[in-house]
């Protein structure tokens, strides 16, 4: 009888423990494509939308960043680097055009997903931070706070390339 109710003990315990579904992991595996495919399309978006209106060009980029050291509360030392990149309009323009339009290309095909995501992290955070002050709070902060967990999620592995280099090499940190 002892050992009868240990049993109903232990089968009453393991129910109680919710098991891991592998359906609710693929949801969430799911739901962070999305959230990496919406972030890689708002990258080659805004590339398109600060191409046409010219704030890659060297007046343009300038002028933008100019308008930030002006207008935001960013700390000084922040705006020592964004003065310097203002000074450096000619090459530092191409460079965030080519950041903004690789970085949402990579990730809407799901490539390299944990590196690009991360990085896409440092690069919004740092407009983030350029912009403190001079717009809304909340603007940039939830993208970059997604892609923390894009990151973290290794979403590539759901509709990306990152799922058929993980077929080959699953326990790489690269995706």
């Amino acid at each position: 009888m002892a050992q009868h109710e240990t049993g109903t003990t232990s089968n009453l315990r393991a129910s109680a423990v919710p098991k891991q579904d592998v359906n609710k992991q693929s949801e969430a595996a799911r739901g962070l494509a999305v959230i990496r495919i919406t972030i890689g399309a708002m990258f080659v978006w805004v590339f398109f939308e600060n191409l046409g209106k010219g704030a890659y060009s060297p007046s343009g980029y300038a002028g933008v960043i100019n308008y930030y050291i002006k207008n935001g509360h960013s700390p000084a030392a922040w705006k020592w680097v964004m003065g310097l990149a203002a000074q450096s309009a000619a090459i530092a323009g191409p460079i965030q055009a080519l950041t903004e339009f690789s970085l949402g290309i990579l990730l809407l095909i799901g490539l390299l997903t944990r590196p690009v995501a991360f990085i896409g992290f440092l690069f919004l955070g740092s407009l983030w931070l350029s912009e403190f002050g001079a717009s809304w709070i909340w603007e940039l902060l939830v993208p970059v706070l997604a892609l923390v967990g894009v990151s973290m999620g290794r979403a590539g592995r759901v509709w990306g390339v990152d799922a058929r280099l993980a077929e080959r090499n699953p326990q790489s940190p690269w995706w």
